[in-house]
């Protein structure tokens, strides 16, 4: 059976240990994966994960380090507080981008702390990576990267890469600056390795780049990455000076964090949940509790309708039994459709442009899910009441549509208004079918019975 590489290294780790050799556990060390020292790591008890971390040799502890969740982060630093210079090593050794945002979950004292411990050049670089808003791009980005002037030969421009490469954070893509540091062009590492030496690189350029703006926000970065599938783009300021480079792993992690806060917001979370496991109840309340209460409120209109139709209930009292079926119906409709209209906005598949084309398409497609709902609904009708048959089928199909057009509509003009779109969600969509779904169902119901 092949096993997990966490598993085949934490049976090697659990045979250094239990021999207490410190030394051969740190050679075996040098030959793991940082991600999967990490992966171990998150698995081990506290003692044996910083007795573990700290085998490690500098480089690849920060490779490890920068691997690891916030909570382990933490835990570590607590460790390490003693240690001012094995911390000093760490910290000087993370890459900008992953320095900034460990430091970015830290009390601002401890950042403050922590900064002290950097060398001249880390520190100037830690400060101006923190200056920047907390969600913009600036934030992302890593000052280590290759930059070669338009002027300099090919060979000249390869013998700087391998000075400074080892550094850089990728050199799959080298940045062309000129003397004032502008950006210009941004070529393959393949461009220089199948030039002629002595080509300018000047000759190589095109001029044709695509580049993010630091004070821009992060999910900027996120779409423009995937328009140009790239793995690395360049940041300049608002002059178009060089300022760093952002590399698809941050854009990655900005992608998943935006997901999770669209998805909680979608179920009616007044924001992100990041770690239920660990988080409060008190938490945990504070997130839930507003937007419970909110559609609580919201439902309250649902009996308010119900009210108003007594007697048609009183001389159709079988009308009750459909009446969860026909407006969960709705709700679920709608939610559907809203799903869809989410993702499409979210990954830039639909804009706001293109609402009236998929009101359209909707109306039909609605149309035809209501129909063949209705025949479910109307044959389950012909065993219990046979006598509202044509009343539960026409509010079937009039509900479905009705949520589906809801359930579209209303992230476009979440997104008309300025407002998250994910806020569109389920339960609110579900509330609003709710009481449409009572008020058409009861108001057919009076017209078929004649009331």
């Amino acid at each position: 059976m092949q096993q997990f590489p966490e598993v085949l290294l934490k049976s090697e780790f659990t045979t250094h240990l239990s021999n207490k050799n410190l030394h051969a556990l740190r050679r075996a060390a040098d030959g793991w994966n940082a991600a999967e020292i990490a992966a171990l790591i998150e698995t081990l008890p506290a003692v044996e994960a910083a007795l573990l971390f700290r085998v490690l040799r500098r480089t690849k502890a920060a490779q490890v380090f920068e691997n690891l969740s916030a909570k382990q982060q933490h835990q570590l630093l607590e460790v390490l507080a003693g240690k001012r210079k094995r911390l000093a090593d760490l910290l000087n050794t993370m890459s900008p981008d992953d320095r900034t945002a460990f430091f970015k979950e830290l009390p601002s004292e401890v950042t403050h702390r922590l900064l002290k411990l950097l060398n001249k050049d880390e520190q100037a670089s830690a400060i101006r990576l923190l200056a920047y808003p907390e969600d913009s791009i600036g934030r992302l980005m890593t000052t280590d990267y290759v930059a070669v002037k338009p002027y300099w030969t090919v060979a000249k421009a390869l013998e700087h890469i391998r000075q400074i490469g080892l550094d850089s954070e990728t050199i799959n893509i080298i940045y062309v600056v000129d003397d004032d540091f502008r950006l210009v062009d941004d070529l393959r590492i393949r461009d220089f390795i199948l030039a002629d030496p002595t080509t300018e690189i000047s000759a190589l350029m095109d001029q044709h780049f695509v580049a993010l703006q630091a004070d821009e926000d992060q999910e900027t970065a996120v779409s423009i990455f995937k328009m140009y599938d790239r793995i690395a783009l360049p940041v300049t300021d608002s002059q178009g000076l060089m300022m760093g480079i952002v590399t698809v792993d941050d854009v990655l992690d900005v992608a998943e964090v935006e997901a999770t806060e669209d998805f909680h917001k979608f179920g009616s979370l007044q924001d992100s949940v990041l770690n239920p496991v660990e988080a409060t109840i008190g938490f945990l309340y504070r997130k839930r509790i507003t937007w419970l209460f909110v559609l609580v409120m919201v439902n309250v209109f649902s009996g308010a309708v119900i009210v108003q139709f007594e007697e048609t209930i009183q001389a159709a009292v079988a009308l009750v039994f459909f009446l969860p079926l026909l407006i969960d119906s709705g709700g679920n409709a709608g939610s559907q459709s809203a799903t869809i209209m989410l993702r499409a906005l979210a990954t830039g598949e639909a804009y706001l442009k293109d609402w009236f084309k998929l009101l359209l398409k909707e109306i039909p497609l609605s149309l035809l899910l209501g129909t063949t709902m209705a025949i479910g609904v109307a044959a389950i009708a012909g065993f219990r009441a046979p006598e509202v048959i044509p009343v539960v089928a026409l509010t079937m199909v009039s509900i479905v549509m009705v949520g589906s057009l809801v359930g579209l509509s209303l992230p476009f003009l979440f997104n008309r208004l300025g407002v998250d779109p994910a806020t569109a969600s389920a339960p609110l969509i579900t509330s609003i079918a709710d009481i449409s779904g009572v008020l058409i169902y009861f108001s057919i119901a009076k017209w078929y019975l004649g009331l």
